[in-house]
């Protein structure tokens, strides 16, 4: 059994369920309050329509270092040529509009429309971002997270261009690495990510340096330093 939640604190994330595999707690809301307090205990939602809120803390946990960043060469090249103009936070809801639509290999999607509006709420408060890539007016990929402190919260990426959020993700690693933030949380184990680099670690020692990164009292800089956006770079 799983504590429902109501008004009260998430229980302790050691005590989430084996199986299956990081299921901690149901019900709640998705207020801006909750899923910061969620964040920062390395903690985040995941359910699909018509089941209750589902909150979650796997054991391992899969995570992208910055200085672990791997870039395939075919992707290096692509970089270069410049396809995609590259811009940050001009479209977050059309981005987290595009994630949720199903893919052509799966029949739904956990992202709900209330899921959404929470998480443009995020964004409005400065801590939900998206990287986005662009060919004309076409917004044809990108992704977009949370932003703690120093950590960074992968949530979802999509594209109809190919290779469009792969770009994207670049440019992801090169703003992290500008603003001093070394890791992403990735959350689940996918064999996408971890051609990039991302790799499971313990949940404690995830927990462990989270609690430095989103404690951090470094300033945090502006993602958006030109309304325009700004063109991508190998």
């Amino acid at each position: 059994m799983i504590p429902w939640l109501r008004s009260g604190a998430f229980p302790p994330i050691d005590t989430a369920l084996a199986d299956p595999n990081g299921l901690l707690a149901a019900g709640g809301d998705l207020s801006a309050e909750r899923l910061l307090a969620a964040y920062r205990q390395g903690i985040f939602p995941w359910y699909s329509v018509g089941q209750p809120i589902l909150w979650w803390s796997p054991d391992p946990r899969m995570v992208l270092f910055v200085a672990e960043f791997r870039m395939p060469r075919s992707l290096r090249k692509l970089v270069a040529q410049k396809r995609f103009e590259i811009r940050v936070d001009s479209a977050f809801r059309r981005v987290i509009e595009a994630c949720a639509e199903p893919r052509n290999d799966e029949g739904g999607t956990w992202i709900t429309p209330a899921m959404v509006d929470a998480y443009s709420e995020l964004h409005r408060r400065g801590h939900a971002h998206s990287v986005e890539a662009w060919q004309g007016d076409a917004l044809v990929g990108g992704l977009y997270g949370v932003a703690i402190g120093r950590m960074f919260f992968g949530e979802s990426m999509f594209t109809r261009v190919p290779n469009a959020s792969k770009v994207a993700l670049v440019h992801l690693m090169e703003l992290l690495d500008r603003h001093a933030m070394p890791m992403i949380d990735c959350q689940q184990q996918t064999e996408h990510l971890a051609r990039f680099g991302a790799r499971p670690i313990p949940r404690r020692e995830f927990a462990d340096g989270l609690a430095r990164l989103v404690n951090s009292t470094q300033p945090p800089e502006r993602w958006n330093h030109s309304p325009e956006g700004e063109a991508d770079r190998p």
